[in-house]
């Protein structure tokens, strides 16, 4: 495994994030297909085994289950110091916006309810997990300040956002003196390069990390298309949204995945993730198998050439913002925020 800083923090991460979305009680969320706390537990521990020392959840993970199994394994597996811990938090919900609860209040109240489900005195990386358009970004910076000066979190990042956003977010973070975003999450790779546009130069000019998720389009550019299918990819409505519209384009660059992997007699994991290497800190990789984390780990060994580079990028087309950052885009043009981040209103703000 390799090692980088992220961004301008003092946090060494290794070059793979793993990914825990996939983790929790299947019944306590929105998705069917996640895995249990037995198998997250042999995930997690080949994961430390591998050199992965970065870890993401978020409290809206199966109803905080994520962070419970998590935090459980990696007790049980790691010394706290030597693993990185990134959680998120959601924005207000309408009942405690009606309530008067400030957006100080709610980030200290969700802090808490992380902090309690992963057993841990503190996370490494507090993530900003989407816009809350019913909250100033001053009280929300305010409240991650707070919680950094007391020791709750390390540093702050920040997820599903445009560059305008963390700019704005971080100007006013620096003129007040709070704690500034040291990463972003946003959606990236090889058949989805949006974030190619004002993101990546913006957060090369200001060494802000990139830690993208959905970085192998939910298991598209892992598998020839058709095959193998997984039960995720049976029944993740909300990934067939984001993908299933461009697929015909997008299978022109899986199929020169699939090429290259043949040739390099490697998996198309590795492949597609060496790739995003070249352009980010740490990409987030999902996994609910052993084999997902180990063909991850190979691909920080994996240096593909300047012309495969190139042949890889070479079909690409611009797309439609697909996702969270479609609602994003909704909610900036109406100045709304839609809540639930359900695949319902997802659509609706689409």
């Amino acid at each position: 495994m390799k090692y980088a800083k992220l961004g301008n923090s003092d946090l060494n991460v290794s070059r793979i994030c793993m990914g825990c979305m996939g983790f929790g009680d299947a019944g306590r969320g929105q998705h069917s297909w996640t895995v249990d706390e037995e198998h997250t537990r042999e995930i997690i521990r080949q994961g430390l085994d591998l050199g992965v020392n970065f870890y993401d959840t978020a409290i809206a993970y199966q109803s905080g289950t994520s962070e419970q199994y998590v935090g459980r394994a990696l007790r049980d597996f790691a010394v706290r110091d030597d693993v990185v811990v990134a959680t998120k938090f959601l924005p207000r919900t309408p009942q405690e916006i009606a309530d008067g609860i400030s957006g100080q209040q709610h980030i200290e109240n969700m802090i808490n309810t992380s902090l309690k489900n992963l057993g841990m005195d503190y996370v490494d990386l507090y993530i900003y997990h989407m816009w809350d358009w019913n909250t100033e970004i001053y009280d929300i910076l305010d409240g991650l300040n707070r919680v950094v000066k007391a020791g709750k979190a390390r540093y702050i990042g920040i997820s599903n956002c445009f560059a305008w956003q963390i700019a704005k977010a971080n100007a006013i973070a620096e003129k007040e003196g709070f704690a500034k975003f040291v990463s972003v999450q946003g959606h990236y790779n090889l058949i989805f390069r949006e974030e190619e546009r004002e993101m990546v130069p913006y957060c090369e000019e200001e060494n802000i990390a990139l830690t993208p998720y959905s970085a192998l389009a939910s298991g598209r550019l892992s598998r020839k298309p058709g095959e193998g299918d997984t039960k995720r990819a049976a029944e993740d409505t909300y990934a067939k949204f984001k993908y299933d519209a461009t697929a015909k384009v997008d299978n022109i660059i899986i199929s020169r995945v699939a090429e290259l992997a043949e040739k390099r007699g490697v998996t198309m994991t590795e492949i597609s993730l060496a790739w995003l290497l070249t352009k980010v800190t740490s990409p987030v990789v999902g996994a609910t198998k052993l084999h997902h984390i180990e063909g991850a780990a190979k691909a920080v060994e994996l240096k593909l050439t300047e012309s495969e580079i190139t042949y890889l990028e070479e079909p690409y087309v611009p797309h439609a913002l697909a996702g969270v950052m479609a609602q994003n885009k909704r909610a900036d043009a109406d100045k709304k925020h839609v809540w639930s981040t359900g695949d319902q209103k997802i659509k609706e703000a689409e």
